[in-house]
């Protein structure tokens, strides 16, 4: 019996649906209105941002805090392009999502139409993969394909761009079974002889440390790594993306390493002789000078993606595989170990080089940030924008789970907290969300107040206003002698007065004895606050 006739649009939505999508984010327009009147009448819960670039962000935010693949849409032109910088934000930290882009109809591509841009050949540079859809009768297929493509490996954002003759046309729905794209599969378990070679130096290792990256994040391989911990007592420094994979309340935690990191973290890495790389890209805001970045140190680098090994740093083992997998049988071959000299060593470092600021009766983000972990205990899901801000709340702020601590790392996107934020409170409805933001990240995606209002979403937005582009202005002090070219915000708006004309309540916070009280309103304010 043949199965009914359908629209392109029917198959999209019916497509996202059997992928077990709930939640959509998008902005609505000419040439994705076949869609989104299909949209109307399906189980799907959609949040209407109030720009495109919000749309994706908010989608990203979803898939950080859930590891589930975000959905976003807009439409044909600039709504396309808007979400440009979204996907380069998810393809540099390898967030899974699939964005559907309204599109002229197929004819008319390349002809200059009405919000015609090709989309497609503008995203390829930031999306694991995209899709030009011509024929309905391939729909079904690159649906499936695409959100395979998302979440498997090493994950990333996929684009399905979707003309709109394409979204009316008609066709039947066909079984089709499992995807196969084309291309080598991923290796997942680790190379026995590469695994082997790794306990080997684990046992003969005296000052190991673990360098821990949003790839184990991504493999939710959490407990695997602390039973390795727990086995082999190498102390763990993570990435910015990897904050929260390990508990940094736990004695062995050395909090964040880089040229933004701890001291103590900095000095282990340099100080080791064993230095095992778990999901990371030894990044350039890590390892900016590579022969100087643990010179000591035999590394191990296992990642899920084998361009990643070598690239940067050489690795004396190489394992390619998914890193619970990997870390699973790695706990089943390893022996339990103790390293009391080490881990003495270790405590002196954090006490001798401890994290600190001045306690001059200023207010201070540190204090801020450092108040707002200390009421929390890791129990908040926290988003950040880019900058200054960023940096002290991955210092000062304590994450012990991962998907608890959200931020921008590769593109270092301004305007992405917020928006990141909502998304995440529609994914968490258990966990309290707050945004830390500066006043020039927020004022990027203000906007999407309104977004926040209107769904009444509970999260806390808190503004660290110092009137600068504070992370630029800082290196203008360290590098160009103090020329601070255009990074004072001279004029900025009454954030609060902005805030309640979208109906949201607000306050100041201008006295260090202020903090503790106005953060616990904050939290005890039902929906959205900004302070």
């Amino acid at each position: 019996m043949n199965s009914k006739l359908m629209t392109g649009a029917q198959i999209l939505v019916q497509g996202l649906m059997d992928e077990g999508i709930t939640h959509v984010f998008g902005y609505p327009g000419g040439a994705i209105m076949p869609t989104y009147d299909v949209i109307y009448d399906a189980p799907l819960t959609h949040i209407l941002t109030r720009h495109e670039q919000g749309a994706a962000h908010a989608a990203d935010g979803y898939a950080r805090a859930t590891g589930r693949v975000g959905v976003c849409i807009a439409t044909s032109g600039p709504g396309a392009t808007n979400l440009v910088t979204g996907l380069s934000t998810a393809h540099m930290d390898s967030v899974p999502l699939v964005a559907i882009t309204g599109q002229v109809p197929a004819s008319m591509i390349g002809n200059d139409s009405f919000q015609g841009a090709d989309i497609y050949g503008i995203s390829i540079p930031v999306t694991k993969y995209n899709y030009l859809v011509k024929d309905v009768r391939n729909l079904q297929h690159t649906v499936k394909e695409a959100f395979y493509v998302a979440r498997t490996g090493r994950k990333g954002p996929v684009l399905i761009d979707f003309p709109k003759d394409v979204q009316s046309a008609k066709t039947r729905l066909r079984k089709i079974g499992p995807v196969r794209p084309p291309g080598r599969p991923s290796l997942t378990e680790g190379h026995p002889r590469q695994l082997k070679a790794m306990v080997a130096a684990v046992k003969q290792a005296r000052r190991p440390v673990i360098y821990a990256g949003g790839g184990l994040v991504a493999s939710e391989a959490g407990p695997e790594l602390a039973e390795f911990v727990a086995l082999t007592k190498i102390p763990v420094t993570t990435t910015l993306l990897g904050k929260g994979i390990f508990s940094e309340m736990d004695s062995l935690s050395l909090g964040m390493l880089g040229m933004h990191g701890t001291k103590y973290a900095n000095h282990a890495i340099y100080e080791s002789d064993l230095l095992i790389a778990l999901g990371v890209r030894f990044d350039d805001r890590v390892a900016g000078n590579v022969k100087k970045f643990a010179p000591l140190a035999k590394v191990v680098h296992v990642d899920i993606d084998p361009a990643e090994i070598g690239k940067r740093v050489a690795v004396d083992i190489p394992v390619v595989g998914n890193l619970k997998t990997v870390l699973g049988t790695l706990n089943r071959m390893i022996e339990a170990t103790g390293r009391k000299r080490w881990i003495e060593h270790i405590a002196r470092l954090k006490k001798d080089l401890p994290l600190a600021f001045p306690d001059d009766g200023k207010l201070r983000p540190q204090h801020i940030i450092r108040t707002l972990s200390d009421m929390t205990r890791g129990e908040i899901l926290l988003t950040t924008d880019v900058g200054q801000h960023q940096m002290w709340a991955a210092l000062y702020y304590q994450t012990v789970e991962p998907r608890r601590f959200i931020t921008s790392g590769g593109a270092g996107t301004m305007g992405f907290g917020f928006p990141a934020a909502i998304g995440a409170s529609v994914a968490r409805t258990d966990l309290p969300v707050v945004t830390l933001t500066g006043d020039g990240s927020f004022q990027m995606c203000i906007q999407e107040l309104a977004t926040a209002r209107m769904y009444n979403l509970p999260v806390k937005i808190f503004i660290m206003n110092n009137g600068y582009l504070g992370m630029v202005r800082q290196w203008q002090e360290i590098f160009h002698d103090r020329r601070y070219s255009h990074t004072c915000l001279s004029f900025n708006p009454d954030f609060c007065k902005v805030a309640e004309g979208y109906e949201i309540p607000a306050f100041r916070v201008t006295e260090p004895s202020e903090v503790q009280r106005k953060i616990d309103r904050a939290l005890n304010t039902d929906g959205p606050v900004l302070v």
